[in-house]
């Protein structure tokens, strides 16, 4: 194969990763193709897991990193299939099937790019393909695993269904188990402490609080209270209220900035599930971002997560596709739009190359 393979040799890749079932922690087969592909283009390949990265071909260690990262597995499908999942139907312009959308075109768009650029002497930075597992799970055998065997990253590029737009901000996830505790009593008489009345001044001071830094892109940190929990007999007043909080993070505060001041702000013992999945943001006048301007392209705050949320550093999520068709029956992506997308790809880094270059 030539290091620069054709749209059509991208989209035989992406018929033979949807015929090839790769949900999270199941990617082995997946990444298997992926490795293969690259290997036949002449590159040298790593592995870890059921990840597969490799660098450009005159990769220099002076140089800054730029990531191309999307990832190969997939959530299982819905109910509501009328045609096989897995059978890369090819009908009219349109490939049908699970993952055609998210994110299998975004990625094969991202290799082909890759690889156009994989001989060039004269970039100011140097490429790393990351083709990773685990985004739809927000895996610790994912990205994650990966990034500590890879030298700083400077910028990445994660390849997500955006209709090639720039999502240059992306909510951050904590859910938060909150208890408080009281003294049991009995109902009947003046007796005990009610966790569930303390709870509810916590409660309430969430859902009044409104965090002072609002996102251009994203708006407010957003505080919900989903679940609570407590009491086991009608007649006893409870020692301990359980309630749940969702937290929608913007990239103005980190998950532990905002438990930090969740915790001083309530008496409940507040104890995160975990504090991976932050905001991220990439400003406006980034090179990288003023490049995707140039060309036409919009900016937005996007609401759903990816691996963005688990990379330290700044990033876009750009991509062929609709975020509307993921994890819906009959998800399909048209081949015109990957073709657009190997093509604005290569434009977007022709861009950066303008702006950072020498």
């Amino acid at each position: 194969m030539s290091s620069r393979p054709t749209a059509a040799q991208a989209i035989s890749l992406l018929q033979s990763l949807i015929a090839t079932p790769s949900f999270s922690r199941e990617e082995e087969k997946t990444a298997g193709l992926i490795d293969r592909f690259l290997k036949d283009a002449g590159l040298t390949t790593h592995q870890k897991g059921h990840n597969i990265w490799a660098f450009n071909r005159h990769y220099d260690e002076t140089k800054p990193n730029v990531l191309l990262n999307s990832h190969h597995d997939t959530v299982k499908p819905v109910k509501g299939w009328t045609r096989d999942p897995f059978a890369a139907d090819l009908e009219n312009g349109t490939l049908y099937g699970l993952g055609s959308n998210d994110a299998g075109g975004p990625l094969v768009s991202l290799i082909a790019t890759f690889l156009h650029f994989y001989e060039r002497e004269d970039l100011p930075f140097n490429l790393i393909l990351a083709a990773t597992a685990e985004e739809e799970i927000s895996g610790a055998n994912g990205i994650a695993a990966v990034l500590p065997e890879l030298p700083e990253i400077a910028v990445g590029i994660i390849g997500e269904p955006t209709q090639m737009q720039l999502a240059i901000a992306e909510r951050g996830l904590m859910v938060v188990d909150a208890e408080v505790t009281g003294i049991a009593g009995h109902a009947a008489r003046n007796e005990g402490v009610n966790a569930i009345y303390l709870a509810l001044k916590d409660i309430e001071w969430i859902r009044q609080h409104d965090f002072e830094r609002v996102s251009r892109l994203l708006g407010p940190v957003k505080a919900t209270v989903t679940q609570i929990k407590a009491g086991h007999q009608h007649n006893v007043v409870p020692d301990r209220c359980d309630f749940v909080i969702d937290v929608r993070t913007n990239e103005h505060y980190t998950n532990a900035e905002v438990l930090e001041y969740l915790q001083i702000h309530t008496q409940s013992i507040l104890v995160p599930r975990s504090l991976r999945l932050n905001p991220s943001g990439i400003p406006e006048d980034h090179p990288l971002v003023q490049a995707g301007i140039a060309l036409g392209m919009s900016t937005y705050g996007s609401p759903t997560l990816s691996d963005q949320a688990l990379c330290p550093f700044p990033t876009v999520k750009i991509g062929p596709g609709d975020s509307a068709r993921s994890h819906t029956a009959d998800e399909y992506i048209k081949i015109a739009e990957v073709e657009e997308g190997i093509e604005r790809y290569i434009r977007l880094l022709e861009g950066y190359v303008e702006r950072v270059g020498d």
